[in-house]
């Protein structure tokens, strides 16, 4: 196996980890909430633009260039699945004009930037002292990548099977699983208290 290989598996395991990851997974899901099927390109692009956001951080705290307390980002975390959750309660579907999925972008981007700092430790761990790290970022990035393109498909069956076969409404499909996330970020921001 080559070590691009190994670092892409690393990278897809730890966002599917569930029992590790479920914080990020949770948020996968948040943003994906607003979003049905046929919505599958906006959505991709959202991910993608998480995917840039914490791309950049875990590059920059992996090359020491930024450090961040790890209480600090283990409570930011589910204060950005919560702020998300809570907005998707509250955003209606008819206002989805061009403006407020640049801001879906922007917001995913910004929440990545916490997300980087706390794939950082983990990814840290696994360096060691290796100089050469690039390959190793790429490869681990691509594979947190695919690992999120996984939640989102997932996701997306159970909203085709629960929306569109079921005949479910696609407001309260939203606003339940909006409400039981910001429920869980609440229990999780509570645990992560640092002060």
């Amino acid at each position: 196996m080559s070590e691009f290989q190994l670092y892409f598996i690393l990278g897809k395991d730890h966002i599917l980890d569930y029992a590790n990851g479920y914080d990020h997974i949770l948020f996968i899901v948040a943003l994906c909430a607003m979003y049905l099927m046929s919505d599958w390109k906006k959505l991709l692009i959202l991910i993608t633009a998480f995917t840039i956001g914490h791309s950049v951080t875990l590059a920059l705290s992996t090359f020491e260039v930024v450090s961040v307390k790890a209480e600090l980002i283990e409570f930011l975390i589910p204060l950005t699945i919560f702020i998300t959750a809570i907005s998707n309660i509250f955003r209606r579907e008819e206002n989805q004009s061009t403006f407020s999925l640049q801001m879906n972008y922007g917001y995913a981007l910004f929440f990545g930037l916490i997300h980087g700092l706390g794939f950082s430790n983990y990814l840290k761990s696994i360096l060691g002292r290796d100089e050469s790290i690039i390959t190793q970022l790429l490869a681990f990035n691509i594979g947190l990548e695919f690992g999120q393109i996984i939640i989102v498909a997932i996701f997306l069956a159970a909203a085709f099977i629960i929306v569109d076969l079921f005949s479910r409404s696609r407001r309260d499909w939203k606003l339940i699983l909006s409400s039981a996330i910001a429920g869980i970020a609440l229990v999780l921001m509570k645990d992560k208290i640092f002060w």
